[in-house]
């Protein structure tokens, strides 16, 4: 586990930004963002960072936020609830089961609604018996036990009955013995039995709140999106030609059909608009149009249409739309005599009856480059300043858990009457923007303000993109994602091969879920092959390097895999299809970022099929298009099929100065 503190919380964001976004996104939100994709943990004193490090070196993992709280005193325990809500964690209550099995066994004063209160009488078999039961509960991730000195008390026959316990739980148990010389003993105990005991309430809460955010950063963390998603294809080069030519003209803001046109080139949903240069124009296409209307004031130099009057709603008929054409062209002339005003934009009105107004943003951050946000939409934005905050690129699990961090995400469901939204499409908006972000590095600043969903689906009413060049250095080979701080999964790399003996097999990157298929492979060689690869005689990954080898960021380091798909059929007559790894190819990046150091294994019931040819020409292939020039490796001297396999490939092998037990291969790309 890593845990971060960090100084300096830079406070709002850039006040010369022309989008609410750039406006909303300050660089620790950014920050933190980065984090959470890292898998680490972020705590903001000294004092949350030693509770973190306590915690995290337990051997326990919690797989969800709800922390249920074992108390003898009413105001310590709700102390501790009211502090679970405040840091976005959920109390953890007992099923009814749980409870009606547990009651007999307290005392009568006990109290199981919410909080597990043993009242005053509690003794060490009350604690136990609720422990026990709390920790077996299904609706509970992790437990808090806090102690508040009574008279006639042991507290220390309390903490060993807990310590007895504990090689028993599978949750995270954590303990508040509130007091100070009375409790003294009791504390050592915990500490012996390595649970961890703190003086507040608070502090045990927050403790909790960084295991839970440690197991939803690691699961962030095994996200690996690649740049495009199974949607229908985006007109990627159309949308470069749009911004070609805005570019072209020496602007960097698009204007709203502009940006729209660049929404609709990725399948983003829009309302559809047309611009109006006159008040008659303005009427023509309203009645094509059909009414209701709305009209929004086009110019490239105003940020925020209702700002200054430009924007006005539910017009139903041609009168309302001539004369509030000259009405709005007039009244913003008036207070922007500067802006070019290039005429009105008339769209349909969006019809969503009972509909939620959300924003999705764009900001791009030094130096962690561009940044999706997502939140409460509408003219009070900077207001309700809801912003929840991902780096791209996205997948489902990424998309639904960025909404779910917003606190609009509320309002989502069945509220007040109104059904659930479309949550699927509020998805596949987000990943639409994922795919603009991953394919248009020229992109800065964005806002989709409002999108309106309901459980018809989502609609783009407005839209504001601001463009620039695209970074130095993103052209060329290979280079395509350098904007982006997390680069996609490569899927370009992926092909299909025949297999020697009928059948097929995939070579492609290796991904974080593949741990246990490489741990699987690794078990199934010879003692012989695992030291050729190793040089060790270990018969299994360890856990440290096994998410070292699968957990990459495809930039400096690469690793391909040899997939085979094996189908069987069931006793009840189903198919049951199965993956297994054949063989691995990777390389590293040296230091001096031109040479890279390759490895290569393949089980020993596949050696001599071609499986090692074709993984170190795929490999090979890979570091070509990274722009590395010479590809080097060691092998062991007493290695004679790789030495083979090597000659074979057109490597130079010499002996190795530094170990004359291995020779170095070594082969330009």
């Amino acid at each position: 586990p890593v845990v971060v503190l960090k100084a300096g919380h830079k406070a709002g964001g850039n006040k010369a930004a022309q989008t609410h976004s750039g406006t909303i996104v300050g660089s620790d939100d950014v920050f933190d963002a980065a984090l959470r994709r890292a898998g680490a943990v972020r705590v903001h004193s000294f004092v949350q960072l030693f509770s973190a490090a306590k915690c995290l070196a337990s051997r326990y993992r919690a797989v969800g936020k709800r922390l249920a709280i074992v108390t003898n005193g009413g105001g310590p325990g709700v102390l501790a609830a009211d502090w679970i809500s405040e840091i976005d964690l959920q109390l953890g209550t007992l099923s009814p089961a749980t409870v009606a099995a547990l009651r007999p066994q307290l005392p009568p004063l006990a109290t199981l609604t919410d909080l597990v209160d043993l009242s005053e009488d509690a003794t060490p078999a009350h604690y136990l018996a609720a422990v026990q039961a709390a920790s077996a509960d299904p609706q509970v991730d992790g437990l808090l036990v806090i102690h508040s000195p009574k008279g006639g008390c042991d507290a220390a026959a309390i903490a060993t009955a807990l310590a007895d316990f504990m090689p028993r739980s599978t949750k995270p148990l954590l303990t508040c013995w509130m007091g100070d010389a009375s409790v003294g003993d009791a504390r050592a105990l915990l500490n012996a039995a390595a649970i961890p005991t703190f003086r507040t309430p608070e502090a045990a809460v927050g403790a909790f709140g960084n295991i839970a955010a440690f197991y939803q950063n690691q699961r962030l963390l095994q996200q690996t999106p690649p740049p495009l998603s199974a949607l229908a294809k985006p007109d990627i080069e159309g949308a470069r030609l749009l911004i070609e030519s805005v570019l072209a003209e020496r602007r960097k803001v698009l204007t709203e059909m502009e940006s729209k046109a660049l929404l609709a080139a990725f399948h983003i949903p829009v309302t559809k608009t047309v611009l109006a240069r006159s008040a008659n124009e303005a009427m023509m296409i309203a009645t094509q149009l059909g009414y209701p209307v709305a009209l929004k004031i086009d110019s490239p130099d105003i940020s925020h249409k209702s700002d200054v009057d430009g924007v006005a709603l539910n017009i139903a008929n041609a009168v309302g739309v001539r004369d509030t054409y000259n009405d709005m062209v007039a009244l913003v002339a008036r207070q922007m005599p500067q802006a070019r005003i290039h005429g009105v934009t008339v769209q349909n009105m969006a019809r969503h009856k009972r509909g939620r107004e959300i924003y999705i943003g764009l900001v791009t951050d030094d130096p962690f480059g561009p940044v999706i946000a997502f939140g409460a939409g509408g003219t009070m934005i900077e207001l309700l300043n809801d912003r929840a905050m991902e780096l791209p690129p996205l997948n489902q699990f990424l998309a639904r858990s960025l909404i779910e961090r917003s606190r609009v995400a509320e309002t989502l469901g069945e509220w007040r009457g109104a059904s659930a939204v479309d949550m699927h499409a509020l998805e596949q908006v987000l990943m639409r923007v994922s795919e603009m972000v991953c394919a248009l590095p020229q992109l800065r600043e964005m806002d989709i303000n409002p999108v309106i969903v309901d459980a018809s689906g989502a609609v783009s009413v407005d839209a504001r993109i601001v463009i620039d060049s695209a970074p130095v250095g993103h052209s060329g080979r290979g280079q395509s994602y350098q904007h982006l701080a997390i680069l996609p999964y490569p899927a370009h790399f992926e092909h299909v091969w025949p297999l020697r003996g009928g059948g097929q097999y995939a070579v492609r990157p290796i991904r974080p879920d593949d741990a246990q298929m490489l741990q699987d492979l690794v078990r199934g060689l010879s003692a012989e092959s695992r030291y050729f690869r190793y040089v060790s005689m270990l018969s299994e990954l360890p856990p440290s390097m096994l998410s070292r080898f699968t957990l990459m960021d495809y930039d400096r380091e690469m690793a391909l895999v040899a997939v085979f798909k094996e189908r069987t059929v069931t006793d009840d007559g189903s198919i049951l299809e199965t993956e297994r790894i054949l063989g691995v190819s990777r390389y590293i990046t040296n230091p001096d970022s031109t040479s890279c150091e390759f490895s290569l294994v393949v089980a020993d019931a596949y050696s001599g099929q071609g499986l090692g040819t074709r993984l170190m020409l795929s490999i090979m292939e890979v570091a070509r298009e990274k722009g590395l020039s010479e590809i080097e490796g060691l092998v062991l001297a007493s290695n004679p099929g790789m030495l083979k396999l090597m000659r074979g490939l057109g490597f130079s092998v010499k002996p190795f100065a530094e170990d004359p037990d291995f020779r170095l291969v070594t082969h330009a790309l």
